[in-house]
């Protein structure tokens, strides 16, 4: 995996840096003044890029290298097997070199694919309100000025907070691990977690180094972040204030995950004129409570102001529940079994699989078919009342069973939203079947004038735009779906498994032409010749010139036919 990952990351670097480069001077969204600004600053993440992609992959390989076969071979101890020696050994091995490999192609996807199709979509993108972004000059020193101020005075102040506290997340972690060990809970539960569990205790006080690591980390992010307060308030005196407030800030933040006194003991002053406050898009969804449960923010047990502890599920129901919530697998099955019907109905062509498999670069299977196909399940979804996401074969994803992923969340809110715009638009027949033109095809009039689904544009204006602003959001979900990591290697098997569809489709098409013609010309053989036989059988007393006119037009005639 190191070796993979590192000759991908090294072997690209020089086109990505002189990609980029290209991109932001080409990028018609960003003004002059920011395009300087950001080819004066990328040297910076362009010449980290390749050292953290190497410690990255050192760290990933160790990791997957060894929990994966141990992992395994707790399964194979669990499973009733002859001889549990030799499958403890072998059980992992073969799989974490398969596996190893996956991750080496997802990386080279990623480096290759995802990458030149992000810096494309910046390059294209058209500036909103028809003005590039860019920066004003004249608040450029005053800006760093402070957010170098921010970082001399939050990132000792942030330390030392994290060195204060780091004694009583020990103890607190120790004092769980213990409680769930006595009484079989949480990470103890399942037999196969229990070696997990015991070397979690041991490796605790290693969690807890890493986190007041993290900790000063990010304080010089968090304390920089003074520069963009006084850019965006125009104001030096409001990004002082966040310098103070920014302490009061973290150490909210941990008592908040540490369940230890609610507010801080530092001031917070107020950094800004009309926008809500950073501290609310800090809270955490999940806390370690005073009975060392992890407890989410926001239920509140009787009798505690503080959130109470979650009740642990087992590990055979998380798994279950994480099956039952794939929206990735069952996106791909629902975008193959859509681009069958597709591919049938002679919508998506052969020449789109030969072109995507070439160059990956046809819009109409990458962002079209997985948007079609999103857009058929959240119809799905509307027409049935579903309280979350239903897919076409019958599964849904509601708010009780879905995964508390935050990436998934991304992509899930959205389609929510865009189901319910759905919903209270009562879509009839023929503007649900536009739609799908629209979300399929879109950027190509011609192709949409040639297929003939049904789909008429509605004659209001206004519900016509309604249309195609819902498209351009369901073809962005899906344009961000497609530059994840994952999404080439799984896609690919639907466009493979569509191409021999499309052959059949094609062979088929090109067998019935053969035979039409070869009916129309057997037809007209068999007229041609009755013809010449009329001729043959007239009689002989007839002039010699006339007859021989007549056969010389006849055979004309038949010449002419082209039989």
């Amino acid at each position: 995996m190191t070796i993979g990952n590192s000759a991908v990351i090294f072997g690209l670097w020089p086109a990505h840096v002189i990609w980029t480069y290209v991109c932001v001077v080409r990028a018609k969204r960003l003004g002059p003044t920011l395009k300087a600004m950001l080819c004066i600053g990328l040297p910076v993440p362009l010449i980290l890029w390749p050292l953290v992609g190497l410690v990255g992959s050192i760290l990933a390989g160790l990791g997957y290298g060894l929990f994966t076969p141990l992992v395994a071979t707790f399964e194979a101890i669990r499973e009733e097997h002859e001889n549990k020696f030799v499958d403890c050994i072998l059980s992992g091995t073969w799989s974490t070199v398969k596996g190893s490999f996956t991750v080496v192609r997802d990386v080279t996807d990623t480096c290759f694919h995802s990458y030149f199709s992000l810096m494309d979509d910046l390059r294209e993108q058209q500036p909103k309100n028809g003005s590039p972004l860019d920066i004003k000059l004249l608040q450029l020193p005053g800006s760093f000025l402070v957010g170098l101020l921010g970082v001399i005075v939050d990132v000792p102040m942030i330390l030392l907070i994290a060195l204060w506290k780091s004694p009583y997340m020990l103890f607190k972690g120790w004092h769980r691990l213990l409680h769930d060990l006595i009484g079989r809970e949480g990470p103890f539960l399942e037999t196969v977690c229990v070696p997990f569990a015991g070397l979690a205790i041991v490796l605790w006080p290693l969690v807890v180094i890493a986190a007041v690591l993290s900790a000063f980390v990010s304080s010089f992010f968090l304390s920089f972040y003074a520069a963009v307060v006084v850019y965006q308030e125009s104001s030096i005196k409001l990004g002082l204030a966040y310098v103070v407030s920014a302490i009061a800030l973290f150490d909210e933040y941990t008592n908040d995950f540490l369940y230890m006194r609610e507010g801080s003991c530092f001031p917070r002053p107020k950094y800004r004129s009309q926008s809500m406050p950073l501290s609310e898009t800090l809270s955490r969804r999940y806390s370690l409570g005073k009975d060392g449960s992890y407890g989410r923010s926001g239920s509140i047990s009787p009798g505690n102001k503080t959130p109470g502890p979650l009740r642990t599920k087992s590990l055979k129901k998380n798994i279950q529940e994480m099956k039952a919530v794939q929206m990735w697998e069952h996106l791909f099955e629902s975008s193959e079994r859509n681009g069958r019907i597709l591919v049938e109905e002679n919508v998506i062509k052969i020449s789109d699989i030969e072109e995507w498999n070439h160059t990956a670069k046809c819009k109409i299977l990458s962002v079209g078919l997985p948007a079609y196909s999103i857009l058929q399940n959240l119809i799905c979804s509307a027409k049935f009342d579903s309280a979350g996401f239903m897919f076409t074969d019958g599964t849904e994803i509601t708010a009780i069973n879905r995964t508390e992923d935050r990436l998934f969340e991304w992509f899930f809110e959205p389609l929510m939203i865009i189901k319910e715009q759905i919903r209270a638009e009562q879509l009839q027949e023929s503007e649900e079947l536009y739609l799908s033109k629209l979300v399929l095809l879109s950027g190509f009039p011609d192709r949409m004038k040639a297929w003939q689904n049904g789909g008429i544009p509605p004659a209001d204006d206004v519900r016509r735009a309604e249309l195609e602003a819902l498209s351009r959001r369901l073809r962005g979900i899906a344009g961000s779906i497609s530059i994840m990591p994952t999404f080439r290697r799984r896609f690919q098997l639907v466009v493979k498994n569509l191409h021999p569809v499309a052959v059949e489709r094609v062979s088929s098409s090109v067998h019935s032409r053969e035979s039409i013609a070869e009916s129309n010309i057997s037809e007209g053989g068999s007229k041609s010749r009755n013809r010449i036989g009329r001729l043959f059988s007239q009689k002989s007393g007839g002039r010699k010139e006339h007859t021989s006119d007549i056969t010389r037009q006849e055979i004309n005639r038949y010449n002419d036919e082209g039989i």
